[in-house]
């Protein structure tokens, strides 16, 4: 039987529970090979809603008995069908549901609802997962406090844990062999918040006092023998505590945060109340298993979802489609930690080149949406790039338009008015405007409307008047979003944007010229952010004493694709000098993208297109490296990924040859290194390392840039590379002791055809074959060489005995790694790639479709290529298309991409 389309939910229906629920008491027996799971609902009629039957969610639930106020259900009073339990409109207004079901968490493949991993068993229950664990309204308005038994065998599953508070424990009465906990959770909450362990693991305990003084027991659980993995995270949660309270006025509210470490997990981690479950990837580091990318990542992560307490938990989701309300305002959240706990201009360059990757091409291709779209089919596929990050940014710019403290003062009347609430976006930008008296009406459209807006930016200087003059037009085409909502008679969202653009004018000696539009009495500042209101609108500024540069959306104030004509001399003028970090990067990085488009339209033949102006400039980038920054100057030194220049070349309106880009990208690399060669060495020689490892700031912005040299110098000719760089390479791996420096020599010698590069490969797995997450590295790197032949490796690589299809993190490492990483390999002219990835998604989405159809947005961007490849991409989705019963994940992403 073939897959059934999926049902598209739409914004505009949404209607009010017809029942609530006060209380949920569960009993969650767990025994070999099945659980057992007694559930005692208070229901009551939502007074606010149509009255109406009470509608339960279940998937792959046996139904064992089903009880209201203590007697047995009569059957012709229910009806089970599908995923739904109805139950006849005949019930009292309150009552008590009761219901058994037993469930079979050994066999749920999909890490959806209670399974079981190599420790014990752990839940996930966002978005929809509570449904495959008992029979329930799975919607996030329903909110209801929760208390928890759970009962397993005592030897096996030491610790049994849930939400809240624990407040009872025992020997299951007449075995022995078996125990049980009960837990409370005082605060109501969505279901998808619930969460369960039962399982073996080693705990690091620690204390922290609150604000107020509250002590407050906080725990990292972990896999046996990891404990000497968990000291960052922990130190990491203790810094975020501390940090939202100081930033935000918001305190933990439990007598307990736990944290549990879990190998097979589809998302990062997850903010379920008092118990966090997460990836072993975002708990786990030490100096010889993690990268400084990795610690930095754990901070993060552990910020995230602790900043979840409040911004998604006190106050939550009143529906799927306002996901963006908690899921952007918490990574806006967790960026200003990351900026404050690490440098602040690195952070935000590598949260935009992030954006570009994933967040910009997603608007442009089949799957696009707003960050709160108006229609989905399967809600886990709009865990995007679009919701959140681009979400973080929409609320990055009420930040800038509000300022600092007058967003603050929102953030204190959103909590008054709404804790304890499940609310909407609106809700969230009332309290904004309400606090600062700053009108958001328009603003409000970033909401409802897709796409990457384009501003085109004129600028004239008139010497004897000196006044300078800035026109700025905004554009923002239609999308395969738009297209979706025409079809489905849904109304389109039109009109103009509010767009914040931050501006300095930065005057040939280097300086920033004082700001004072025209008609004010005095210059206000050397930064300002104009409100772009209108399709085109003239800023004047009076008093400009010389023809200025413009420095136009400083901290990149507003996620959108800008329309400069500005001269290689003004752009490194701008490197040279601009006093705003992330801007003296965007100057290198759009001259890096003017010189490799003119390599990609010469084929990447020749270094004719190699300007010495821009050689010049990453000179003095590695100069500035050793004087100021080395972090900033990694980052600089890092060209333009292969996909942001795809999508350079797409706003040509020429299609992607994505062995031309890869070929000019190369070759600009190999002239560097072959121009510099004298720089790179002398800087790589200077960072040596004098102390021992520590994460901190100084050194890994060190570590970065001489890595980064090293890899420059990789480029060589055949004959320096084998007597000078290859021995660095293969001592930097041998060294030990430092993963950041191991994995970049691996990753360095993964894309050189040298003997060198088998050798280090196995002895690498040899060594770390035990570590789950650094073996993932290893996978990694080969799944991202550029190497001909990586498509056959990468089959190799999936019959190895350490490759799991189960696995989430073990997928995403070599498929979606190759997949999303490795452009030249995936859209290789003969479709091996897109084959390959038709192969893995057949296979994998019955057992785990939300990893599958995350693989499968890498076809997002097929029908820009040539003619050969969108056969060949083609031919791989209607493949998938074919499968039987089609994960229904998969089934809208792969459906949206043959229709768009």
């Amino acid at each position: 039987m073939r897959t059934e389309t999926p049902v598209t939910l739409y914004l505009k229906d949404y209607a009010p529970p017809a029942w609530l629920i006060d209380t949920v008491d569960l009993h969650v027996a767990i025994f070999e090979g099945h659980a057992d799971v007694k559930t005692r609902l208070a229901c009551r009629r939502n007074p606010a809603a149509v009255a109406g039957p009470m509608v339960l969610n279940g998937e792959a639930l046996e139904l064992v008995s089903l009880t209201l106020d203590g007697t047995p259900l009569d059957p012709a009073r229910y009806a089970q069908a599908g995923e739904r339990l109805t139950i006849d409109a005949s019930l009292p207004d309150e009552c008590m549901l009761e219901t058994v079901v037993r469930i079979h968490p050994d066999k749920n493949t999909q890490l959806s609802g209670l399974y079981r991993s190599k420790d014990g068993y752990f839940t996930q229950c966002e978005a929809e997962g509570f449904r495959r664990i008992t029979f329930f309204p799975d919607r996030p308005d329903v909110m209801a406090k929760f208390s928890c038994a759970v009962e397993a065998d005592r030897e096996r599953f030491p610790q049994l844990l849930s939400n809240g508070n624990p407040v009872a424990a025992g020997a299951c009465a007449g075995d022995a062999t078996r125990h049980w906990a009960r837990w409370e959770d005082p605060y109501a909450k969505p279901c998808y918040l619930f969460a369960l362990v039962a399982a073996r693991l080693d705990v690091l305990e620690d204390e922290y006092v609150t604000a107020s003084g509250r002590r407050v027991q906080l725990q990292i659980f972990v896999e046996p023998g990891k404990l000497d993995q968990c000291g960052h995270a922990m130190a990491a949660l203790k810094k975020a505590m501390r940090w939202d309270e100081q930033r935000f006025g918001l305190e933990y509210d439990l007598d307990r945060y736990m944290i549990v470490a879990v190998g097979d997990f589809n998302m990062g981690a997850m903010e379920n109340k008092g118990l966090n479950i997460f990836n072993t990837k975002y708990v786990l580091a030490r100096p010889d298993t993690a990268t400084d990318a990795d610690y930095q990542g754990i901070d993060r992560v552990v910020a995230h979802e602790y900043f979840h307490n409040w911004t998604g938990n006190r106050v939550t989701c009143r529906d799927w489609f306002q996901l963006s309300l908690k899921e952007g305002l918490t990574v806006f959240r967790d960026q200003e930690f990351g900026a404050d706990t690490h440098s602040r201009a690195v952070t935000r360059i590598q949260e935009v080149r992030a954006l570009r990757i994933g967040q910009f091409p997603e608007d442009a291709g089949p799957m696009a949406h707003p960050i709160r779209p108006a229609s989905y089919a399967e809600i886990n596929n709009f865990y995007t790039a679009t919701v959140y990050n681009k979400g973080a940014e929409v609320i990055r710019m009420m930040h800038t338009l509000l300022g600092r403290d007058a967003f603050r003062r929102g953030m204190d009347l959103y909590f008054r008015r709404h804790d304890g609430q499940a609310v909407t976006c609106e809700d969230f930008v009332a309290a904004m405007q309400d606090a600062s008296g700053v009108d958001l009406t328009q603003f409000r459209r970033w909401y409802a409307r897709a796409g990457t807006p384009r501003l085109h930016a004129e600028t004239a200087y008139d010497a004897v008047a000196r006044r300078y003059t800035l026109t700025l037009t905004q554009h923002l085409a239609p999308t395969a979003y738009e297209k979706r909502l025409a079809e489905s008679g849904q109304p389109v969202v039109e009109g103009v944007l509010h767009i914040p653009v931050a501006l300095g004018l930065v005057l040939p000696d280097g300086s920033d010229a004082p700001l004072r539009l025209a008609g004010e009495p005095n210059a206000v500042g050397t930064t300002r952010v104009l409100s772009l209101t209108e399709p085109t609108q003239t800023f004047i500024f009076e008093g400009v004493p010389a023809a200025p540069v413009a420095s136009l959306l400083r901290d990149f104030s507003a996620p959108v694709l800008l329309e400069l004509d500005q001269t290689d001399f003004e752009l490194a003028h701008l490197m040279a000098h601009d006093s705003d970090a992330f801007n003296r990067w965007e100057a290198g990085q759009r001259l890096a993208t003017r010189v490799l488009l003119a390599g990609v339209a010469a084929g990447g033949s020749g270094t004719d297109w190699i300007p010495d102006a821009f050689v010049a400039a990453c000179g003095r980038v590695l100069d500035d490296g050793l004087a100021g920054d080395p972090a900033l100057a990694a980052e600089a030194l890092n060209l333009p990924a292969e996909a942001v220049l795809a999508e350079a070349v797409v706003a040509q309106g020429d299609t992607i040859d994505p062995e031309a880009i890869h070929t000019a990208r190369v070759t600009l690399r190999r002239h560097l290194a072959a121009r510099l060669r004298d720089k790179l060495e002398a800087v790589w020689t200077t960072l040596a390392p004098t102390t021992a490892y520590a994460p901190d700031g100084s050194q890994v912005g060190q570590r970065a840039l001489r890595n980064a040299c090293l890899a420059y110098l990789a480029e060589s000719d055949a004959e320096y590379l084998q007597a000078s760089v290859v021995p660095r390479l293969t001592a930097q791996l041998a060294a030990g002791g430092n993963m950041t420096n191991q994995i970049a020599a691996l990753a360095t010698l993964a894309n050189l055809d040298l003997p060198e590069r088998e050798a280090a490969l196995a002895d690498f797995y040899s060594h770390w074959q035990t570590e789950a997450l650094v073996i993932d590295k290893w996978f990694s790197v080969q799944a991202t060489s550029r190497l001909p032949g990586t498509v056959g490796h990468m089959r190799a690589l999936m019959q190895h005995p350490a490759f799991d299809l189960k696995n989430p993190n073990r997928v995403y490492a070599l498929i979606r790694g190759f997949c999303g990483a490795n452009p030249r390999h995936f859209h290789a002219a003969d479709g091996s790639g897109y084959a390959l990835a038709a192969d893995v998604i057949s296979d994998l989405q019955a057992m785990n479709p939300q990893v599958a159809s995350r693989i499968a947005r890498s076809f997002d961007r097929w029908r820009q290529f040539d003619a050969g490849r969108q056969a060949h991409a083609r031919a791989a989705l209607e493949r998938i298309a074919a499968v039987e019963d089609l994960a229904k994940d998969v089934a809208e992403v792969v459906g949206n991409a043959l229709k768009a």
